[in-house]
């Protein structure tokens, strides 16, 4: 039996994205869909844009900097997903348009230099990534040092701190996961409240949980395999 095409899968995405905002009286336009084309070749990028896809998120600089060369400089937003070690903040300033998953002080202040060096005249936009489960094996801000921490991001002068992220641990039921989107969702609201940022993006629901993270508040939700498939496996590092 053929595998359905990405087309195919975006509308049934879009179907499921549209029932769960639906819910909770959620409009459908304040839900971005980001297809995460990590290890995805160039090729398959191109084929989510024709079908209507317009941000695109990468876990790897070294990956998307090859891998960009082959999209023809599309007109999509692209997003760093994954953890950003700091010898990689220069080129990641420059290779993207929002930088998801800023985890601590000194590496913001990395990319905030790195865009006045360039010369870019727009802000970066920049999430913090908050570690909402007690796993030693995710990256993410502690809660606890999550106030001062955006205080500081904020203030930075070539950085927009737009909202929070989470990875919640991988649970098969994805219910089970709704009390760490509904904890990200309070920490930006408390966030809101005591430092007066705004905050409005809330990107947290992978392919097994988005409608929940949805119903909980999510502005932007990270697809992958539902969206292009199983992925292949990286090449081992030497």
């Amino acid at each position: 039996m053929a595998q359905p095409s990405v087309k195919e899968n975006l509308l049934r995405i879009q179907e499921r994205i549209a029932a769960a905002a639906n819910r909770v009286g959620r409009r459908l336009e304040d839900i971005t869909l980001i297809g995460v084309s990590k290890t995805h070749p160039a090729i398959t990028i191109q084929e989510a844009f024709q079908a209507g896809v317009r941000h695109f998120g990468e876990n790897r600089v070294q990956e998307w900097e090859v891998k960009r060369v082959g999209t023809n400089n599309l007109p999509a937003t692209w997003h760093l997903i994954g953890h950003l070690q700091s010898n990689k903040a220069a080129k990641a300033a420059k290779l993207f348009h929002t930088i998801d998953s800023v985890d601590d002080l000194a590496l913001a202040q990395k990319l905030d230099r790195a865009r006045t060096e360039a010369g870019l005249p727009a802000k970066l936009r920049v999430l913090i990534e908050v570690r909402v489960a007690h796993e030693e094996a995710k990256s993410g801000a502690e809660i606890a040092a999550l106030p001062e921490l955006a205080e500081k991001i904020a203030g930075l002068p070539q950085l927009e701190l737009a909202g929070l992220m989470c990875i919640p641990p991988y649970l098969l039921d994805a219910e089970t996961a709704r009390p760490y989107f509904r904890r990200l969702r309070e920490l930006r609201d408390e966030l809101h409240t005591k430092l007066g940022l705004p905050l409005p993006v809330l990107s947290m629901g992978m392919s097994h949980d988005f409608e929940v993270a949805i119903e909980e508040g999510a502005t932007e939700v990270r697809v992958g395999t539902a969206l292009f498939g199983g992925r292949a496996a990286l090449p081992a590092k030497h």
